[in-house]
């Protein structure tokens, strides 16, 4: 009998020294869907921008620009209020008869190719600014009149109106009183109910310290702001106040937050429990439908983390992101009201002095970094059950050759013509699996999701890492699969490269890298 083994043993060692591999095993899990709320991969790749990205300089509405901004599934637009309403109570959206940009014509153009809107009314308007002593006037001063009570909803009476006068004429609701329509050339036909936008953002990063106390805004305040902007504080304004009083289907976006940190949220819905109460279901009668926070993945997160400085921007997975997106989906569930959050600026700049820049890995040049890292960070936010992303930003804000204290000035994901690596990234992904949703995770290290799509899955691959670290994967296809296709991101291209590849009995053995790779079963 001890001989017997011992064969068996010796055979063993054979094997071992001529390269026989054992038979790998298979699990037998079966694996579910993580989350019951499906969010498509393409919601994880908006951008910010700004009208005149639509245009060329003769106020010509750009076709070659516009296939750029077609790239991405949705476009958080920064409107400057005093651009629709110059002088108290006196609105505008079409500038083009006298040399201008027209809103109507770029939302309907995104309407038409299903491209997200959000418009996001920032800046207080001059006439608003004047209020306040000439030492005192700035931009980005908070939208009430000088000495008004900041956290009184009838202070923030103005932006709500202009709010009802936005949702009265690109939503969808056309049983509005003509009436209480502040357009002036349009008295005799007023335009409504166009239904071109659905999502409706009231100021940017409220909470903005660096600007001083005339320009942060308490949670409190900047609750009382979103009562009077949401629906004219439960009407208690009067009419013509409102975005909700406009078309009740609109959906308002709370501003985001530079602080993510999920305490301002706890205090604003603190604050519309005691001040609006609950509805008939005993929920609390919130002022905003989305929580929207802004996270930039450097190591330069002292407010909320611990600060770990290099200077520069980090790898997503290596950032502190994952824990603080954790706080917003575990404050959502304790709440118990069903609120998407979104992330409405994250990304990565470009220039060697910005400490949000990408940096060149490996054989990888920084564009193309910023590429893999823009994408394993939509893909991050899918896995955690983020709804919705949008990218900082389209174009870069300074121009070629020169160089500020700004470290924002280089985060464009196109230049003036075409994409740029992260641009080609998300345009091949969004036309691979834009349609797909976060399914499982089956590997955390290397990092390998799985995405479904009705009866379609696709694995994405990738190493979480910012050093060239590469590592040896068997991916397990399942029994019978005998071949599967393989597609991996090509920089500089529309296309990615496709190969297909034979697997032994459904496992299919890989090399991952840090730029994420998709395979899916043939």
């Amino acid at each position: 009998m001890k001989r017997i083994c011992l064969l068996f043993q010796l055979a063993g060692v054979i094997a071992f020294f001529y390269g026989c591999k054992p038979e790998p095993e298979r699990t037998g899990v079966e694996l579910k869907p993580l989350r019951e709320k499906q969010v498509k991969i393409k919601d994880m790749f908006g951008v910010n921008g700004f009208e005149w990205d639509f245009y060329d300089d003769h106020y010509n509405f750009d076709t070659a620009k516009y296939n750029l901004i077609k790239t991405f599934s949705g476009f958080r637009h920064f409107l400057d209020w005093e651009r629709i309403e110059p002088s108290k109570g006196v609105f505008r959206f079409n500038h083009k008869p006298e040399g201008g940009w027209s809103y109507d014509e770029i939302y309907q153009k995104c309407h038409k190719d299903s491209i997200t809107v959000l418009m996001d009314l920032q800046i207080t308007p001059s006439w608003i600014v004047n209020t306040y002593p000439e030492a005192k006037r700035q931009r980005d001063l908070m939208p009430i009149e000088y000495k008004a009570v900041r956290d009184a909803p009838a202070s923030y009476k103005e932006i709500g109106r202009a709010g009802f006068q936005i949702a009265a004429r690109y939503g969808r609701n056309r049983n509005i009183d003509k009436k209480l329509i502040l357009v002036p050339k349009e008295t005799a036909d007023p335009v409504i109910g166009l239904g071109y936008i659905k999502y409706l953002e009231s100021s940017n990063e409220p909470d903005k310290w660096w600007k001083g106390k005339d320009s942060e805004q308490s949670p409190e305040e900047y609750a009382a702001q979103l009562s009077a902007f949401y629906d004219g504080d439960k009407g208690r304004l009067g009419k013509g106040v409102g975005v909700k009083t406009a078309d009740p289907s609109m959906v308002v976006v709370m501003g985001g937050i530079a602080k993510p940190n999920v305490e301002y949220v706890k205090r604003m819905v603190e604050w519309c429990k005691k001040h609006r109460g609950l509805k008939k279901d005993g929920k609390i009668d919130l002022c905003f439908d989305v929580i929207n926070y802004h996270m930039y993945s450097n190591d330069y997160t002292g407010w909320f983390a611990s600060f770990r400085s290099k200077g520069r921007g980090v790898a997503p997975e290596t950032n502190d992101m994952t824990k603080i997106a954790g706080t917003f989906t575990d404050y959502v569930k304790e709440l118990g009201q069903e609120i998407p959050i979104w992330s409405t600026e994250t990304g990565y700049d470009v220039s060697e002095k910005s400490i949000q820049r990408a940096i060149p890995i490996g054989s990888k040049s920084a564009e193309v970094t910023q590429a893999d890292w823009i994408l394993r960070l939509g893909l991050l936010y899918a896995r955690l059950g983020i709804d919705k992303l949008f990218f900082y930003q389209l174009y870069d804000n300074n121009d070629p050759g020169t160089e500020t204290s700004n470290p924002f000035g280089f985060s464009g994901l196109v230049s003036k013509n075409k994409r740029r690596p992260a641009a080609d990234y998300i345009y091949q992904v969004t036309r691979l699996m834009g349609n797909y949703s976060y399914y499982n995770t089956i590997s955390k290290d290397p990092v390998v999701d799985i995405y479904s799509y009705q009866n379609k899955k696709m694995y994405v691959l990738l190493v979480p890492d910012e050093t060239d670290r590469k590592e040896n994967y068997q991916l397990d296809l399942g029994a019978g699969i005998k071949k599967a296709v393989i597609y991996k991101l090509n920089p500089g291209s529309s296309s990615m490269n496709v190969k297909e590849v034979a697997t032994e009995d459904g496992f299919l053995n890989l090399e991952v890298t840090e730029t994420p790779m998709f395979v899916e079963a043939k």
